[in-house]
C-alpha cells in the first residue's frame, strides 16, 4: 500500500511566510534574552576594568621614567612597562581577604591590588604619606589594610615570607590564598626550591605566580636553566603547575581563577608561570645591552594592552570615544598622584626613630 505526502505549499512571490508558533516571543524567552543582555553588559563592564587597570599601571611607569630622569625619584626603580597582564588578570582572581607578597618590580603589583597610585607615588619620593611611611621608596611598597606585604628588595626574599602567611592562613582555618610574585631569577634561587617543597608538602594555601620575562636582570633564561620549562619543574614538587600567555590579560585571569579554585577546594599550592616580557632595562641603571631592538619589538607587538583594546573593538564592547576616556583617566591620576606627593610632607627629624624598635611595657603590679 502506497502512502502519499503532504506537499507544503510554497510561497507565492513577494509574500511573507508566517513564522510557527514556537518562534514567537513569550515572556520566558523575553527574560532569558535580557538575561543574556545583562551578562553581556557585565562581561564588557569587566573588560573595561582590566583595561583601565593596565591603563593606569602603564601610565604610571611612563611618568615614573619622566620623574627619575628629572631626580623627583632617586634610588633604583624597576619598571613593570610591558607585564601589566600579569598583576591586572591575577588580581582579578583574588579576594580582599586574600594576601599578596611581591617583588621590587611591584608598582603594577600594588596598583592592581588597589593601593591608591598617590600612595605609592609619595612612597617614591620619600614622603610621609606613602604607603610605607616614605621609608621603602620603590621597591619596598606595603599597604596592611589591603594585605600587600610588600615589596622585597632580595631576589626570592618574599618566597618564604608567603609560605609562613600562608601556614597561618592554614592554621586559623580561613579560605585565604596567598598569592607570591618572583622572578624567573628567583627560580633558581634555593628559596624557590624550599618553599615550594613546603608548600606542597603541608599543603598551603599558596598561589606562586612566576613572571618568567626571560631575563634575570641581564642573564638570559637558557643561560641560566638547563631545563626551561618552569610550569614542568614545579610540577616535579606534586603540585598543579601549568604555563600561561602573560601577554593575554583574560588568559591570566582565567588561569588565575582555576588556580585559586583549586587551592580553596584543599587541593594545596599552585604554579603559574605567566610567559610575559619588560619592554625596558632591568632597572633605570641598567643600559639594558643584552637585548636586541628586534626581540623587544617582537615583544610589543603583542602589547597585552593592544591585544585586550582589540578584542573589544571586534566584540563591539570599546569605541575610540570611550577608550580616549579611560586613558584621559588614568592619565589623570597619575597626575593627582604627582600632585599630591609634590606637596606631601617628608618626615620629620624627630620621628626618624620610630618603628626602629619597641619600647617594652610598663611593667604590670
Amino acid at each position: 500500500m502506497t502512502g502519499t505526502r503532504k506537499r507544503t505549499p510554497k510561497a507565492e512571490p513577494g509574500t511573507v511566510k508566517a513564522v510557527p508558533d514556537t518562534a514567537k516571543a513569550t515572556p520566558d524567552t523575553a527574560k532569558a534574552a535580557e538575561r543574556a543582555a545583562r551578562a553581556d553588559d557585565a562581561v564588557a563592564k569587566h573588560h573595561s576594568d582590566l583595561l583601565a587597570t593596565m591603563l593606569l599601571i602603564r601610565r604610571f611607569e611612563e611618568r615614573c621614567v619622566e620623574l627619575y630622569s628629572a631626580a623627583k625619584i632617586r634610588g633604583f626603580v624597576h619598571l613593570y612597562i610591558g607585564e601589566e597582564a600579569v598583576a591586572t588578570g591575577i588580581e582579578a582572581a583574588l579576594a580582599p581577604e586574600d594576601a599578596v607578597v611581591s617583588t621590587y618590580r611591584e608598582h603594577g603589583h600594588a596598583l592592581a591590588r588597589g593601593v591608591p597610585a598617590a600612595s605609592v607615588m609619595a612612597e617614591m619620593y620619600g614622603k610621609s604619606t606613602g604607603c610605607s611611611g616614605g621609608r621603602g621608596g620603590s621597591m619596598h611598597l606595603f599597604d596592611v589594610r589591603r594585605r600587600f606585604y610588600g615589596g622585597n628588595a632580595i631576589v626570592a626574599g618574599g618566597l618564604p615570607l608567603a609560605a609562613g602567611i600562608a601556614l597561618a592562613e592554614k592554621l586559623r582555618g580561613s579560605d585565604a590564598v596567598v598569592c607570591c610574585y618572583f622572578g624567573d631569577g628567583a627560580f633558581a634561587e634555593g628559596e624557590f626550591h624550599e618553599t615550594a617543597n613546603l608548600a606542597a608538602l603541608w599543603d598551603l594555601p599558596l598561589l606562586l605566580a612566576c613572571e618568567n620575562n626571560l631575563y634575570a636582570m641581564g642573564t638570559p633564561l637558557a643561560v641560566e636553566h638547563a631545563q626551561t620549562d618552569l610550569a614542568m619543574r614545579a610540577a616535579s614538587y606534586g603540585m598543579p603547575a601549568w604555563a600561561v600567555d602573560g601577554m593575554d590579560v583574560l588568559a591570566v585571569e582565567s588561569a588565575a581563577r582555576r588556580a585559586v579554585d583549586g587551592i580553596r577546594a584543599g587541593h594545596g599550592p599552585h604554579f603559574l608561570e605567566l610567559r610575559t616580557f619588560r619592554y625596558r632595562a632591568h632597572s633605570m641603571y641598567d643600559p639594558d645591552r643584552y637585548r636586541t631592538k628586534t626581540e623587544i619589538e617582537q615583544w610589543r607587538a603583542h602589547d597585552p594592552i593592544t591585544a585586550l583594546t582589540e578584542r573589544m573593538r571586534n566584540a563591539g564592547e570599546l569605541d575610540e570615544a570611550t577608550y580616549e576616556d579611560l586613558d584621559a583617566r588614568a592619565q589623570q591620576e597619575v597626575a593627582r598622584a604627582e600632585a599630591a606627593a609634590e606637596s606631601a610632607p617628608v618626615e620629620p627629624v624627630g620621628d626618624l626613630l620610630r618603628h626602629i624598635h619597641t619600647e617594652p611595657a610598663e611593667a604590670q603590679p
